[in-house]
């Protein structure tokens, strides 16, 4: 069986063996420079020995690893530890005994740098692809329990009966359970519109004001405190929606002889534009602070003044990344379900109206997913329908934002 701490140990004492290993290959390439030019600094002679003394056992480790975690085969330890150490006395070994004047280290360590770093873009890849394929998996097996065009234009949601089916207890009696998507769909689009409508209006007019009119102490001074707004777990935002927020719009609305639920959808809303704010304005305030100068200066040249700098040149010139960072702060209130559990409930209402207890995606994934139902219940594999829609849908937009962003970009370049 690999042992955990077998792993960490290797881990650990390979570090200091690559320090000793590149001090002893910048050592001897040093001595080699007193006598002869060398083709490579002697920091690339260094680099070197460590990559032929950790890369090797490395791969190794890496290799066993897998087979390890897929079952394929068990590597006893004994085995992996003289493998390991054979492999990392080699590796030095041949390392340094590689070491000359003419040896091209540098070629052969930027070579190596750049494979590792086209290796951790496949990682990346796969694990994209990966989390795609088992939701599309999954969501497929769901769909024939239940026919995905129900699902998707189903206006009710009510799949709390679905465990008697799966112990045989269903009778005429029971209630069928439902996997309508629509009001959970319409939630989390409201819930998101309401976020964005607080966000994008006060991120972006408080960047226009700290990058065109603040300043620069001004703007030392209450950007970061801005920005700690993004620190703030969001469990505290939801004690903040469900405590303070939700009763002062129920008294509000109260006050104008209206009725809103305490589990409102306005709420969590609010709350979530004010989370997002440090997304929109940090992001925004980047982006125009990198339009060039000469731009402000042509612009003012001319006559024109500081708004309408910020107006007609400014804000156009920043407009593929001002949408970024409107996607950006979108797709951060699509995926909360911390502020929407503590503040809005679990009802899957299809209303547009904000003073009613709605729900969103992500609630009802995570309340999928949670319990004692078995996996094979469609109670439970409704998370990965949910989930196979919501991506589709983030695909789609993320998709027209590009060509939007494209164009612009295209314009003011």
């Amino acid at each position: 069986m690999l042992d955990s701490t077998l792993v960490y140990g290797f881990l650990a004492g390979l570090l200091p063996l690559s320090w000793i290993a590149y001090r002893i290959g910048r050592g001897k390439a040093a001595g080699f420079e007193k006598t002869a030019a060398l083709h490579s600094r002697p920091e690339m002679h260094g680099w070197y020995v460590v990559a032929t003394t950790a890369l090797p056992s490395m791969l190794a480790l890496l290799i066993s690893l897998l087979l390890h975690a897929s079952k394929i085969r068990e590597v006893p330890s004994t085995v992996l530890i003289a493998a390991l150490f054979v492999l990392t006395a080699g590796g030095f070994y041949l390392g340094v005994r590689a070491l000359s004047p003419t040896l091209r280290a540098r070629n052969r360590v930027e070579t190596l740098a750049e494979w590792l770093l086209i290796a951790a873009s496949f990682v990346s890849i796969l694990t994209t692809v990966g989390i795609v394929l088992s939701i599309v998996f999954e969501a497929v097996h769901f769909f024939q329990l239940v026919g995905f065009w129900n699902f998707l234009t189903g206006t009710s949601w009510n799949p709390d009966t679905a465990f008697l089916e799966g112990a045989g207890r269903s009778g005429e009696e029971s209630a069928k359970p439902e996997f309508g998507s629509v009001p959970v769909f319409a939630g989390t689009f409201l819930i998101t519109f309401i976020a964005l409508a607080v966000a994008v209006p006060i991120g972006l007019f408080s960047a226009i004001y700290l990058s065109e009119y603040a300043s620069y102490s001004f703007r030392q001074i209450v950007k970061p405190v801005l920005e700690i707004l993004a620190g703030i777990p969001t469990v505290v935002y939801g004690f903040f929606a469900a405590i303070t927020v939700s009763p002062l719009i129920v008294e509000i609305v109260g006050f104008f002889g209206a009725e809103a639920s305490y589990t409102n959808a306005l709420s969590p809303g609010i709350v979530m534009g004010i989370m997002i704010i440090p997304l929109v304005s940090s992001l925004s305030d980047d982006v125009i602070n990198s339009v060039p100068q000469s731009l402000r200066e042509g612009s003012l040249a001319l006559g024109m003044t500081v708004s309408e700098t910020a107006k007609k040149v400014i804000l156009p010139a920043a407009l593929p990344g001002i949408v970024a960072a409107v996607l950006l702060a979108m797709s951060r209130a699509i995926g909360e379900t911390m502020i929407v559990v503590m503040a809005a409930g679990l009802d899957a209402n299809l209303t547009l109206n904000p003073l009613e207890g709605v729900t969103t995606v992500t609630v009802r994934i995570v309340d999928s997913l949670t319990g004692d139902q078995e996996f094979d219940s469609p109670a439970t594999l409704s998370a990965y329908g949910l989930g196979f829609v919501l991506l589709v849908v983030t695909l789609v937009l993320n998709v027209v934002s590009s060509v939007v962003v494209r164009r612009f970009r295209e314009r003011y370049e």
